[in-house]
């Protein structure tokens, strides 16, 4: 077996779009297509079909789970399904479509690797198609497929679809972080150009839905300049029969960006003290190298005072450090946000005070502008935030690495978390050449 381990490659991606555009429906026409529904799965959908009525098999019920979304025929919660094929496997996070739950959009989608925002063929672009693709674009998911479903229903014509194309590209310059956007005609309902081309769609020669899925290159996407690794647990076995294990002492964590190798010299943060890594394990033994985003246990050469919360960085590039913060935020809760508020703040494994300092702005969705110095950000809107922490944290900008680059605010009291937020790049960096770096 190699030394090197090579993780299984799968895809994340999620739904979204407008109420009734056919998110759940698609998911079940892709469950259903791809052979990915059992036996039992199956049984449980039919004897559902009272439920939307007509006694029909509604194949968004594979998604859509609670009864009270079965009977309004709308999704509240995010559903989790998984796919496979011969070529990839899928993890898909069914999203919902209303304003009021634009929170649970953010969260479905957050560790996205691709989005699919359906478009209704008869709608057109509306302000929820906006909605999603500004959230796509400000989460940093960099594939994007804009599905135009139920073509079927304005007779598969070119010219709608072409034009509902041509409103979308109007946009898509303002938001500037997509590296890949496909558009495809589908009938969801009818399984046109899902998982197999369709004959009335002459026209079109772009590959089907599922085609891309399969297709589309993710290796990228993963920051592999500039290693970085939350720890989040000290591992030492408790194992008294094996005696190799009594001076066993290794950092557990999942790397967030870059490469390691054996040997490598490493900064752990925030004491400033320099090692070396001895040793690279994973479930299956140890490895010589290893790279985002896997799972592994870390050894180093030298008995640092590292516990959970801190980080192991390569010394270039090196993370920011501030406790002075300036961040995007999505605000969760109903009671309003406001300056002068308290929250504890979740960064990878860490958890510190921090308050909300100012809020700069709050972003038009139908304009993409921001408005000014608002007093408060309501419950799903978006806006733009300084943070002050309760000590410095070490960081990257969210566009630069999505995992060291995020966070949550969590309330205070109720542990309800309010806030989902995106960094922007430091301001200031760690600088070595101040810190004693002896061992």
């Amino acid at each position: 077996m190699s030394k090197t381990q090579h993780p299984v490659e799968l895809l994340r991606f999620n739904t979204c779009g407008s109420v009734d555009d056919g998110k759940s429906t698609l998911i079940g026409r892709l469950l259903y297509d791809s052979k990915s529904i059992m036996e039992d799965q199956m049984e449980a959908l039919e004897r559902s079909a009272d439920i939307t009525g007509g006694g029909q098999v509604n194949l968004a019920n594979l998604t859509d789970g609670l009864r009270a979304e079965r009977e309004q025929g709308i999704t509240i919660d995010v559903a989790y399904r998984f796919v496979a094929t011969p070529r990839r496997k899928f993890i898909v996070a069914d999203t919902p479509g209303h304003v009021e739950y634009t929170r649970n959009m953010v969260t479905g989608a957050s560790t996205a690797n691709l989005s699919i925002v359906l478009v209704d063929a008869r709608n057109g672009v509306i302000e929820q198609t906006r909605r999603h693709s500004y959230v796509s674009a400000l989460l940093g998911i960099p594939h994007i497929i804009f599905a135009v479903n139920k073509m079927d229903l304005v007779d598969w014509s070119e010219a709608r679809f072409r034009e509902i194309r041509e409103g979308i590209e109007s946009f898509l310059p303002k938001l500037d972080l997509f590296k890949d956007v496909k558009f495809v005609p589908i009938s969801a309902l009818e399984g046109d150009n899902v998982v197999t081309f369709s004959d009335k769609t002459p026209w079109y020669e772009g590959p089907t839905l599922l085609g891309h899925l399969e297709s589309v290159h993710i290796a990228s996407d993963w920051n592999l300049n500039g290693f970085r690794f939350p720890v989040q647990w000290v591992n030492r076995p408790n194992n008294p029969t094996d005696k190799s294990l009594h001076d066993f002492r290794g950092l557990s964590g999942q790397i967030a960006g870059g490469i390691v190798k054996v040997g490598q010299e490493i900064l752990a943060l925030p004491s400033g003290q320099k090692s070396y890594v001895k040793e690279i394990w994973t479930y299956d033994g140890s490895i010589e190298e290893a790279f985002c985003p896997q799972s592994v246990t870390i050894r180093l050469e030298d008995d640092l005072d590292i516990s959970r919360g801190d980080c192991l960085v390569a010394l270039e590039p090196l993370p920011g450090h501030d406790s002075d913060l300036s961040a995007r935020i999505c605000w969760m809760n109903a009671r309003p946000l406001t300056s002068g508020k308290k929250y504890h703040l979740k960064h990878g494994a860490q958890l510190i005070q921090a308050m909300v300092s100012k809020i700069e702005s709050k972003i038009d969705i139908e304009t993409y502008e921001p408005e000014l110095t608002p007093q408060e950000l309501n419950m799903n809107d978006i806006g733009e935030i300084r943070l002050r922490t309760s000590k410095p944290i070490a960081y990257d900008g969210y566009t630069t690495n999505r995992l060291t680059g995020s966070f949550v605010l969590v309330e205070q009291g109720t542990n309800a978390t309010v806030a989902a937020g995106m960094l922007h790049s430091p301001a200031q960096h760690y600088k070595p050449e101040y810190m004693d770096f002896s061992i």
